[in-house]
């Protein structure tokens, strides 16, 4: 267990869907990429189709709703805006999930590395790291036990410093209990671990940020 002070600034990432689901909803991914510009990251999305048109979030949030209605939202949200900051640069995916699928952010990390979160209240939250074609590591997030990867436990010093239990519970009771500790924490915990990783906290400001917004071209 941990204070909730390391989880504060990732809050408003967790809003429940009762009170609203906050400014990304229920399900969205967020990915980091080092190594590549807002474009490159747009091309290796777009698979080459697409560099991105210059944008707003709330730009990309039309074309995101615009596709979910298109196609009952079985495929996600089917855009992403892409934005720099520091040596990395973020990409959201509204309504998606296609960033944390291993076979995906194992392409997209080609020539690059990526940190990625999903949040999805219908399925699994999940989180992945993964660096020029190798996914390193990965989890579902109410499940930090359960890791997978080449270097399944690279990051198990920052997943200890937000109060992880990294250890396979031993019984029912223990399950329970990390059950109960992972329910409501997954998401602002993936987030917290992806500012640890990259030196970039994805705040709300962020999404105020000017961005290429570009097509994603399904595998």
């Amino acid at each position: 267990m941990m204070t909730s002070a390391p989880l504060a600034p990732f809050q408003w990432l967790n809003v429940s869907e009762g009170s609203g689901g906050g400014a990304l909803g229920v399900i969205f991914s967020v990915a980091f990429f080092r190594g590549l510009d807002p474009a490159e990251v747009v091309c290796h999305f777009s698979r080459g189709e697409s560099s991105g048109q210059e944008s707003d979030f709330r730009g990309l949030e039309d074309k995101a709703d615009e596709f979910v209605m298109e196609t009952d939202g079985g495929l996600g949200g089917g855009y992403v805006g892409v934005f720099k900051a520091g040596e990395w640069c973020v990409a959201i995916e509204p309504h998606g999930w296609m960033v944390t699928c291993h076979e995906v952010v194992t392409e997209l990390s080609q020539g690059c590395e990526v940190v990625a979160v999903t949040r999805h209240d219908y399925a699994d939250h999940s989180f992945a790291y993964a660096i020029d074609g190798t996914f390193v590591t990965g989890y579902q997030l109410r499940h930090p036990s359960e890791r997978y990867g080449s270097d399944p436990d690279r990051l198990n010093g920052f997943m200890r410093e937000l109060g992880m239990g990294l250890d396979m519970p031993e019984d029912e009771a223990a399950w329970d209990a990390a059950w109960e500790d992972n329910y409501g924490t997954a998401v602002p915990r993936g987030f917290a671990l992806a500012a640890k990783v990259t030196g970039v906290p994805f705040r709300p400001d962020l999404l105020d940020r000017p961005m290429l917004v570009g097509p994603i071209v399904r595998r």
